[in-house]
């Protein structure tokens, strides 16, 4: 019996970013951004294609300069998933980016520069019906916070998303999310506890500046994590140095830990120790490089042996206990009858899961 309590999600306003629905109970999403340059078409577009292929539901790209807002027109063209603008300073590519087919500005209005140039920006989102977020760092606060506070504060990223935010109450624009993100996972979590309890816009999540991939997992896991069991967050950003098809994998495995969102497999594997029966390391390792591709979400138990391998394959989709030479194998909680010869148990898995995913896909579509 499951006794865990539900999480209960914060009450947020619902915008779309393109067909996608953000707030309101809608399901989290994952974002990613390329890191290409955007002027480089051919190669932006072969990373958004293969964030696709991971899962990724928005897609953020940095638009520095009128070169790179040409490049944009040309990639929105191509691609079907939501891209948001990455905008700073010059309303100029704003304007632009929202005629060519941007499905959110990514903007603060405060360094947009005076309040004509603001009001001209969010008079075309109106016009053209796209939201915009208003992304509040750490590192770039501006000048006056800077020196009230001295360093970064949750009271100064408060401060300066609610200074942003009131530019579009003026305006009478609430078609937009927010975020207040930091590297310090403890003033990010922080700073958008305050920010829930001010405005019912939805929150975009994030640890920027995470580091390396191991580095950042870890602070983003903690950091969003946290946030997400509180009910905070509407839509999350794994923020890596690192291909961003990582980030997407990651974040969806920070969205299945919490029981919010699956997507592909999900491997329990035993730390492994001298009672193992096969080699467990490698047949994950190599299990995960092969099934790669599998988005049906899948919970998978590698134990190497008897002691946790029943009770883990019980709750498992599929399931392998280690035994000596042949080991137990489970399908949807049930111990069959054939048991895998250890010597072949990762082509054996493969095959196996595969035929399972594949079964699994066909009762959804019918």
């Amino acid at each position: 019996m499951n006794n865990e309590k539900p999480i209960v999600r914060r009450k947020s306003k619902r915008i779309y970013v393109g067909k996608v629905p953000i707030g309101d109970g809608a399901q989290i999403t994952v974002q990613s951004m390329t890191n290409t340059i955007t002027t480089d078409i051919s190669s932006t577009i072969n990373q958004i294609k293969s964030l696709k292929r991971a899962g990724v539901d928005i897609i953020r790209i940095s638009v520095p300069n009128m070169d790179a807002v040409e490049a944009f027109k040309l990639i929105k063209k191509k691609v079907d998933l939501p891209l948001i603008a990455d905008i700073h300073f010059d309303y100029r590519i704003a304007l632009k980016v929202a005629e060519y087919g941007a499905d959110c500005l990514r903007i603060n209005p405060g360094n947009i520069g005076n309040e004509k140039r603001i009001r001209m920006v969010v008079d075309c989102a109106k016009y053209n019906n796209i939201p915009i977020r208003i992304g509040i760092n750490a590192g770039s606060l501006e000048k006056d916070l800077r020196k009230k506070y001295v360093v970064p504060t949750p009271e100064a990223m408060l401060e300066s998303a609610m200074r942003n935010i009131d530019y579009l109450d003026l305006l009478n624009f609430d078609k937009f999310k927010v975020s207040v993100k930091a590297s310090n996972v403890s003033l990010a979590v922080s700073s958008y506890r305050l920010l829930a309890k001010q405005i019912d816009q939805p929150l975009h999540l994030g640890i920027t500046e995470a580091g390396n991939i191991r580095n950042g997992t870890v602070k983003s896991a903690i950091g969003i994590g946290i946030l997400l069991s509180e009910g905070i967050g509407d839509t999350i950003r794994v923020s890596l140095a690192a291909d961003p098809v990582e980030e997407v994998k990651i974040g969806f495995d920070i969205l299945n830990s919490l029981n919010i969102r699956s997507r592909g497999i999900n491997f329990i594997a035993c730390p492994t120790c001298s009672r193992q029966e096969f080699d467990v390391i490698e047949t994950v390792n190599e299990l995960e490089k092969r099934l790669n591709d599998i988005s049906t979400p899948l919970d998978v138990s590698i134990i190497g042996c008897v002691v946790n391998g029943p009770g883990e394959a019980i709750t498992s989709t599929i399931g392998i206990a280690g035994a000596k030479k042949k080991s137990s194998f489970y399908e949807d909680g049930l111990r069959k009858k054939e048991k895998i010869d250890n010597k072949d148990i990762i082509n054996e898995l493969e095959i196996r899961i595969r035929n399972k995913a594949l079964k699994m896909d066909k009762k959804y579509l019918f």
